[in-house]
């Protein structure tokens, strides 16, 4: 029987409508973020830790997180994860429409936040992947990609156009946001996982059964490390954009619009991923994205903020070619009952160095030139693009039509 095309699947059309909620409020918020710390304290070290902690509480409640998404219900762990977040973000806006908000609580606000995405991002791989076909699988990641990327051109500007007429109302929306996606995901039909027998294994046992299954396909291991590697370098270099752009005058609104040129370059980059990944093998895909971290240097030839913004473009044209690739693969090996524990895994390699990507930013802008805070984010593209060059699992990665080959799990 033949298989319904994306836009008729009602469930997909409801996740995705969900997940688009929940990141349009965190892309306002991502840039509300550090404009509220240094609107507080003036230092952009202090705005880098609110970066930082986010980030690593995602890192720190990955692993139970991936645990608790392949033993309990993923539908409940997704709408908890927004009600918990709706709650402190909401609270957060509320002290900042007062003026009684101090700095110690928008870092612990940032750490509730991070831990309910941890949760939230471990239970939907497994929703994305129950209503979703196995042959369409790079399609949709691709669709997800570029309409997340539609969201993130307005998010950070209206994010931004939102703090200047009151901090409170870009966390407040957010806050709105967060049940408006939740919603989304009680109108689902399809069961966000297949049925389970209780796994009586010790803890560290099922913990290590998600990383084993990484380690064990070098094309995976090889690409978890080498992109969550380059979580260092992305979430660094946005927010000294934001940071640089203060510095040069920039208002609030303009630095969001900054910023929300990286998303549109994603939207470019989600309508040419299919001819990307028709013209290009696998390989190509991705060290096209590695590769072009590398032009974030021109910052040192020439330190403008617009420069700075222009550098990262084509990474941003590459992105959704490259998560189309990796995110199918991933999606269809892993089987069902590992979905959450496999996620996890990946989110925890690609964290464990991601939150110090703003922390090392901030320091460095307060500290040392800005040349020399890029030259490290420039240098460490330069790394990651070698590895992956010289790598062998990245010379003889599997072709796209091997996913349609793949058997169910």
């Amino acid at each position: 029987m033949a298989t319904a095309p994306l836009h008729r699947n009602r469930d997909f059309l409801l996740l995705q409508t969900g997940l688009l909620l929940s990141s349009g409020g965190s892309q306002m918020t991502a840039i509300a973020y550090p404009l509220l710390v240094l609107t507080l304290t003036g230092s952009a070290a202090k705005a880098g830790i609110v970066a930082f902690v986010r980030l690593f509480a995602m890192a720190v409640f990955a692993l139970p997180a991936g645990l608790a998404a392949d033993h309990w219900s993923r539908r409940r762990l997704m709408i908890a994860a927004h009600g918990v977040r709706a709650v402190a973000i909401g609270t957060l806006a509320v002290l900042v429409a007062s003026d009684e908000v101090v700095y110690s609580a928008v870092p612990l606000v940032a750490f509730v936040e991070g831990a309910g995405a941890a949760v939230f991002s471990a239970a939907q791989s497994g929703a994305f992947r129950a209503v979703v076909p196995t042959p369409q699988l790079p399609a949709a990641v691709a669709v997800v990609t570029g309409r997340e990327a539609a969201i993130g051109v307005a998010s950070p500007a209206l994010g931004g156009i939102l703090f200047g007429i009151a901090r409170a109302l870009p966390f407040l929306v957010h806050a709105v946001l967060y049940l408006f996606s939740a919603g989304a995901l009680l109108a689902m039909r399809t069961p966000f996982q297949r049925e389970r027998e209780v796994d009586r294994a010790r803890l560290r046992a099922r913990v290590a059964e998600g990383f084993r299954f990484l380690w064990d396909n070098p094309f995976l291991r090889t690409v978890s490390l080498l992109f969550g590697l380059a979580n260092f370098i992305g979430p660094g270099v946005l927010f000294a954009i934001v940071v640089i752009g203060e510095e040069q005058g920039l208002t609030s609104g303009r630095v969001g619009l900054l910023v929300a040129a990286f998303g549109a370059c994603v939207l470019v980059g989600s309508f040419l991923s299919p001819l990307v990944r028709r013209r290009l093998p696998v390989r190509g895909v991705l060290l096209l994205e590695l590769w072009t971290w590398v032009g974030c240097g021109l910052f040192v030839i020439w330190p403008n903020v617009y420069v700075l913004t222009a550098s990262i473009l084509p990474t941003a044209l590459a992105i959704p070619s490259t998560d189309s690739v990796v995110h199918s693969y991933r999606f269809a090996l892993t089987p069902d009952r590992l979905m959450g524990r496999v996620t996890s895994a990946w989110t925890t390699i690609g964290l464990a160095i991601a939150p110090l990507g703003p922390l090392v930013a901030g320091l460095l802008l307060e500290s040392t030139s800005t040349r020399a805070a890029i030259a490290v984010f420039a240098a460490a593209g330069l790394a990651l693009a070698l590895w992956g060059t010289l790598s062998g699992s990245i010379r003889t990665a599997p072709s796209l039509r091997e996913l349609t080959e793949l058997p169910a799990h």
